[in-house]
């Protein structure tokens, strides 16, 4: 099992972007951390198999939730993708250790390897991938803040991008890190590769970080093999490729929500359509959408997202 916050980190040839990609920043999330293990030690033999790679910059993976890694679950006592704002990290600077939450160690952490790897090798561009799975089935996004760069990336992906969740979801990885917060152009995405115990997962992750590598310019077109992209696109052919958040449904403690079966990514649904059940009685779709994100475990803050489509001109 891997067990360690730095999975790998890899310097080329030549000067260009730091890339910061997180796995495990829900600790149930596994493909993430495996996938980035499989990419370093591609990126090492890389050079060996075909001698005219080049690759600018850096790149380093991170395990984002350690301990719930190792205890196979979201969290331990705070969701750790809703914790990067700046009042919570500035308690996680100041806790006092014997009463603190377990996620305030992970935030210190994380922060002060970037922190670190900004002074040492001093880019000029620094990007993050947040790779993340989900409870359901159906197809593939990459969620990205509302800055115009980030969103553009993320369409060069080739992945359907989701934008909004910024304003809608306070606290995420894609939220915090960025230029106001780190002193540099940055771009800032965060990937749903799959389902969580689908094996695809790990390859769509390893997938979207090559994409990514390209997209930022770390490596060149012609070191893709064209599998990853078909990869992408095989599991996002029927989502639109610019969709924006309509609302969420939040869980309230006691509510004893149930999420209605059946439901995938991207499934249309109609206004009134009957979503989920909770103590209150039964929740229904408000509007005509897109459902995306419908929980099926135990632990989330969040039951369900709508989104809609829409062009980027809009």
């Amino acid at each position: 099992m891997i067990n360690k916050r730095i999975i790998g980190r890899y310097t080329g040839d030549r000067r260009g972007p730091l890339l910061v990609i997180f796995g495990a920043m829900h600790g149930n999330e596994t493909a993430g951390v495996h996938a980035l293990d499989l990419l370093f030690k591609m990126l090492e033999v890389e050079p060996i198999t075909n001698p005219k790679f080049s690759f600018k910059g850096r790149v380093i993976g991170l395990t984002g939730n350690m301990a719930a890694f190792k205890a196979g679950q979201r969290f331990i006592d705070q969701d750790l993708n809703r914790c990067w704002t700046t009042e919570c990290i500035d308690k996680a600077f100041h806790a006092n250790k014997n009463s603190e939450v377990s996620e305030f160690s992970e935030i210190r952490s994380v922060i002060r390897i970037i922190r670190r790897e900004i002074e040492d090798y001093k880019p000029k561009k620094i990007a993050f991938l947040d790779l993340h799975t989900f409870s359901t089935t159906g197809g593939v996004f990459v969620l990205t803040p509302e800055d115009h760069e980030s969103i553009l990336a993320g369409i060069e992906l080739g992945i359907p991008v989701i934008t909004g969740f910024t304003k809608g979801l306070h606290g995420t990885s894609v939220e915090y890190f960025n230029e106001e917060n780190l002193g540099l152009p940055t771009v800032s995405l965060s990937f749903e590769c799959g389902q969580h115990a689908d094996p695809l997962s790990i390859n769509r992750a390893i997938a979207a970080m090559i994409n990514c590598m390209k997209v930022v310019g770390c490596i060149g077109e012609e070191h893709i093999e064209n599998q990853h992209n078909d990869l992408l696109v095989e599991h996002s052919k029927n989502a639109p490729k610019l969709s924006r958040l309509l609302m969420k449904h939040l869980i309230q403690p006691g509510d004893g929500f149930v999420m209605e079966p059946g439901f995938t990514n991207f499934q249309p649904v109609a206004k009134g359509t009957l979503l989920a059940k909770d103590i209150h009685g039964p929740i229904y779709a408000p509007f005509d959408g897109m459902i995306l994100m419908p929980l099926y475990q135990a632990l989330g803050e969040e039951g369900f997202f709508i989104v809609e489509p829409y062009e980027i001109n809009s």
